[in-house]
């Protein structure tokens, strides 16, 4: 950040500008002047300045006008600005507020006051982006350490996988995992925690314990999930929930054990053919109990399972329908059967995903 703070005047009067510009130098500020609305806003979008100062009384675009215009646009929205004008009235000043002013200075002004107040607000608006900075910073912490904790392809090559995972924010409330369990069979889970903030993203650093302590040969897949949903109802104290996919695969029998808790089913891709693998089960973390249903497949070598979360088929601008979307992913995954399944995993969310995304995005692809 430039230590010189900046500021931009815009008024149409020459004498104000003159005034205002050699108050501000002299007190060591970089100044711009314009002297009508359009002009102003053009310079702040090029420059960037710290503060601006704006006339309200201005012929055309008047100073409310332009400041609207400025709260409009995402490069100029967080600039503060002071409005100044000979009215003296409560309801102007108000206006001027609600607009999005930070302050009002009435004409005539003194040197004293105007610096002052330019200063306050550059200090008020670079403690906030400081702020801003150290906030974003830790979320790059969590976003890096909820990364590490994902399993990747690599890590558990005989598990036959690949994934894509988008984060709508910089640390995301999806949640995946793979992990063997007995001999030839491994496990495959995806989950959704609900909300978007970081509380989701903290729970999912939570899943990952969870389910390592609830998985192998101890465990069946309604036990894991069960033992899951114990634990988040202790720990959702706030009306969250989560949803999940659980798949065992057994590569020796070339069977699967398929376990939803309220979440979209998995889509088997077999001989050019998609079959939702359909079981009925309750959220987790609301209920003492949950009810499962188990779902048995007979597989054939060289099938596919994907498992996804629900931010790959909705379409929170709500121009496509959840049932759209599912036909969507179930075409592609179709589509791409012939492609090496890392090809076809990032295929299918390269053309399912928004820009930027409206919800995290999981998408699991397993071969047999």
């Amino acid at each position: 950040m430039d230590e010189t703070p900046r500021v931009l005047v815009v008024d149409d009067e020459p004498v104000n500008v003159k005034m205002l510009e050699w108050m501000l130098r002299d007190a060591g500020f970089c100044v711009d002047t314009a002297r009508s609305g359009p002009d102003g806003r053009a310079l702040a979008q090029a420059n960037r300045p710290d503060l601006i100062i704006l006339d309200v009384m201005m012929p055309g675009e008047d100073g409310f006008a332009t400041c609207a215009a400025l709260k409009a646009e995402p490069n100029t929205l967080d600039i503060p600005v002071i409005f100044i004008s000979g009215v003296n009235e409560v309801d102007f000043k108000v206006q001027g507020l609600q607009i999005g002013g930070v302050d009002y200075i009435t004409k005539p002004f003194a040197k004293e006051e105007v610096l002052a107040r330019v200063r306050l607000h550059i200090k008020l608006r670079r403690a906030n982006m400081a702020l801003i900075q150290t906030q974003a910073e830790k979320i790059n912490q969590i976003r890096d350490a909820q990364q590490a904790i994902l399993i990747k392809p690599e890590d558990l090559p005989e598990a036959g996988f690949a994934v894509a995972y988008i984060p709508a924010l910089e640390a995301g409330g999806d949640f995946y995992d793979v992990f063997p369990t007995t001999g030839k069979e491994f496990g495959y889970i995806v989950a959704d925690v609900s909300g978007h903030d970081l509380g989701a993203s903290f729970t999912t650093s939570s899943l990952k314990a969870l389910v390592n302590q609830n998985t192998g040969p101890l465990f069946s897949p309604q036990e894991t999930i069960r033992n899951i949903n114990a634990v988040l109802r202790v720990m959702f104290r706030d009306g969250r929930h989560l949803t999940a996919s659980q798949v065992r695969l057994n590569r020796a029998k070339l069977t699967a054990t398929v376990v939803n808790a309220g979440h979209p089913p998995p889509i088997l891709v077999s001989a050019g053919q998609d079959v939702l693998l359909e079981s009925q089960g309750d959220l987790l973390g609301v209920f003492e109990s949950v009810h499962l249903e188990v779902r048995e497949q007979r597989l054939a070598a060289g099938d596919r399972i994907f498992l996804y979360t629900d931010g790959l088929i909705e379409d929170f601008t709500g121009r496509l329908a959840r049932d759209e979307g599912l036909q969507a992913l179930r075409r592609a995954c179709r589509e791409t059967a012939g492609l090496p399944l890392a090809m076809a995993v990032t295929e299918i969310t390269g053309r399912l995903t928004r820009d930027p995304p409206g919800d995290d995005v999981v998408l699991l692809g397993v071969e047999v």
